[in-house]
């Protein structure tokens, strides 16, 4: 009898795919549709396996994926038939999801981005995979990312490109995660974020990107860069399903004991709390001192983004927040310095990361030199951290520093009664990726100008970016709230009300419906 009904759903599936809505679909629209039987989960693999073919390589070329899951149909039929058993079996059953290839996965390679790494397997599943994937995810496809977490070019795979202008950058380094989500290749993905690798592909692609505090997420099974700064989180194309993923990724980890501090911080949902007038009597501070030097205020594409955040800063006050512009943070001038300062932390956390594995072909941050095979790029950056450790007074400066502009947001928002702060997470659009991006370690692409990105890793606390809209020549920009440690429920919601209020996210023009589907 299961059987028969299997195949009745799957008959039922096929023909009622026609008329599921696959572009910008959610979860729930998803989990809608395999209930009233217009689509089964094979069906819905198939289709965003279709939209990679046609558009990764061909068409745009966005060069978003590293490696497509050659079980991902197999698992998709597996969750059909749990489906005519039981119904979901979680939250993310069925969800298509694209990661980040820093992450490891035990029957698919992790290459961080490099070439050096070609073809390895890590035998291992990080705790997210295993939560997603008790969840009912499946992990549809391994993502492209800047090398060993920097940028978007890679030694492995060459560079990623912005898919809604694809001559432009697509920020980093989570940058195949932020395309290949905004253009469909996926339904929700996953980005890490050690200095604004989430928010910033996030930002530049219409998309919502959390950062959570650090001890929120277990990065067990991932490739560190800054531990006391890494973070895994969702990135999406609305505020809910991001909140539903982050629901299945949160709580403490064992092999990760840093997550033991977020015990007691984790809601029973962050999806509870959402509503669209979540903005009602809060009250928002507006950051509008630049935190980039390079930030040039005279500049046209400034104006252009300028233009959009007063405008979405408008919005809020009409969706009922009481909005204080602007704010003075103190010491926010030291913020690049203090990120860009930290290089203590990288070549003890990736050696212990790498000595975790016995099979690497690389076993430390000195041999990926001696290589050769790193981009030019990279490698520079790399050579700054070799020698360094986090018992050089130098860090001590580090820690200094972070814990006064900690307390000086900390001050700011006490003083004014603010339940979150509010900046664009770039002051300037992205920029044309150069032609020597690759080849050349001092490459002029004025990457990441106008960077904002760098306070919440600084300082530890969580941040939110969701679309704001588009500059006059269709670029997308980035609107960041950021809060107090574990107050990730809080900017959902406030991000959630500013969605619903505003529905600025529009799919890139390079990436349209396939031609047999609707």
């Amino acid at each position: 009898m299961a059987t028969t009904f299997a195949a009745s759903l799957l008959v039922s599936g096929v023909a009622g795919a026609q008329s599921f809505q696959l572009l910008e679909a959610t979860i729930d629209d998803v989990h809608a549709a395999l209930t009233s039987r217009r689509i089964t989960c094979r069906v819905l693999v198939q289709r965003y396996l279709d939209r990679i073919e046609a558009y990764d390589e061909a068409g745009p070329a966005l060069n978003t994926i590293q490696f497509v899951n050659p079980g991902a149909l197999r698992e998709a039929e597996s969750l059909d038939s749990a489906f005519v058993a039981s119904g979901l079996v979680g939250p993310l059953h069925c969800i298509p999801v694209l990661l980040k290839d820093q992450v490891e996965t035990r029957d698919m390679p992790t290459t961080y981005g490099s070439a050096l790494f070609a073809g390895f397997v890590s035998g291992r599943d990080a705790t997210i995979v295993v939560r997603m994937q008790a969840a009912g995810a499946i992990v549809l496809a391994k993502t492209n990312m800047g090398e060993f977490a920097s940028r978007y070019v890679g030694s492995a795979f060459g560079a990623i490109r912005n898919a809604y202008d694809p001559t432009r950058n697509p920020s980093g380094s989570s940058g195949g995660t932020g395309s290949g989500i905004a253009a469909n290749f996926g339904m929700v993905g996953i980005g890490e974020d050690t200095g604004g690798s989430i928010r910033g592909p996030a930002a530049v692609h219409s998309l919502v990107g959390l950062r959570p505090t650090v001890p929120l997420v277990s990065r067990h099974g991932m490739m560190p860069a800054n531990s006391s700064s890494d973070t895994l989180g969702p990135m999406a194309r609305t505020v809910k399903d991001a909140a539903i993923l982050l629901e299945v990724l949160a709580g403490y980890d064992p092999h990760d004991p840093v997550t033991a501090y977020a015990t007691g911080q984790v809601p029973d949902s962050y999806v509870a709390g959402l509503a669209a007038d979540g903005l009602q009597g809060t009250r928002l501070g507006v950051i509008r001192e630049p935190m980039d030097p390079k930030t040039d205020p005279e500049s046209d594409d400034y104006r252009q983004v300028r233009a959009v955040v007063d405008r979405a800063i408008a919005d809020l006050q009409a969706l009922g927040a009481v909005v204080v512009d602007p704010v003075v943070v103190p010491n926010l001038v030291s913020v690049q310095e203090t990120y860009v300062g930290n290089n203590f932390e990288t070549e003890q956390a990736m050696n212990a990361y790498l000595a975790e594995h016995p099979d690497a072909p690389i076993k430390t941050v000195r041999a990926i030199l001696l290589s050769g095979t790193v981009t030019p790029w990279r490698a520079r950056g790399l050579m700054n951290v070799v020698g360094k450790s986090t018992d050089d007074p130098g860090y001590l400066r580090i820690l200094q520093a972070r814990e006064r502009l900690r307390r000086g947001v900390l001050t700011v928002m006490a003083d004014h009664e603010l339940d979150a702060l509010v900046y664009a997470t770039f002051d300037h659009q992205t920029t044309v990726i150069a032609q020597d991006a690759l080849t050349n370690a001092d490459t002029e692409d004025a990457y990441a100008r106008g960077n904002n990105r760098y306070l919440s890793p600084v300082i530890g606390f969580p941040a939110l970016t969701v679309p704001a809209g588009f500059t006059t020549d269709g670029l997308p920009v980035g609107l960041e709230f950021l809060g107090r440690p574990f107050t990730e429920a809080v900017l959902l919601r406030l991000g959630y009300a500013y969605e619903q209020g505003t529905q600025r996210r529009e799919p890139p023009a390079t990436t349209p419906a396939l031609g047999d589907q609707p």
